[in-house]
């Protein structure tokens, strides 16, 4: 297990749409192995597998309710409720954007185990799942910062 190199803005690879796996083997669970080392010394809660330059869609989400959660493929199904709160992200250090989120989702993904899971996630864990596959659609929580905003970033490659 090794700690992997978080990518931050401007790298390409944070705005690339991810691919999508046939399976969990043994190179992605050293993926996720090496993702829950890097996570957990940067003091994170997600991530997802662009932030660590793999371009896969593979995602981790610790939020202290028990295991760290590992996602393939996620796709979120349904959305309950909105809330608005302030994000931070590995990837844009230095810079929380209030984005506004649903309560409740459920999701369909593949397990570390490979098998096929659909589930309803609620509060934190649920944001943090939404922002991480935002991760695997080339999307940072800077592009929900208002136009004014998004001014001064505009000098910056790989904004849009």
């Amino acid at each position: 297990m090794g700690r992997l190199e978080i990518k931050r803005l401007p790298s390409a690879v944070l705005r690339k749409k991810s691919r999508k796996l046939e399976g969990v083997g043994p190179a992605e669970q050293k993926l996720f192995s090496d993702m829950t080392v890097t996570m957990r010394e940067m003091h994170g809660i997600g991530l997802a597998a662009p932030q660590v330059g793999v371009s896969k869609q593979a995602i981790l989400v610790d939020t202290g309710d028990g295991d760290v959660l590992k996602m393939v493929n996620p796709v979120i199904l349904s959305k309950k409720g909105h809330v608005g709160l302030e994000e931070g992200c590995l990837s844009v250090p230095g810079k929380g954007v209030t984005v506004k989120r649903a309560e409740e989702i459920s999701v369909s993904y593949l397990d570390e185990n490979d098998s096929r899971r659909n589930k309803t996630f609620r509060g934190l864990t649920a944001r943090v799942i939404q922002h991480e596959v935002d991760h695997l659609n080339g999307k940072l929580i800077i592009d929900y910062l208002p136009w004014y905003k998004k001014i001064m970033f505009r000098g910056v490659r790989g904004f849009s």
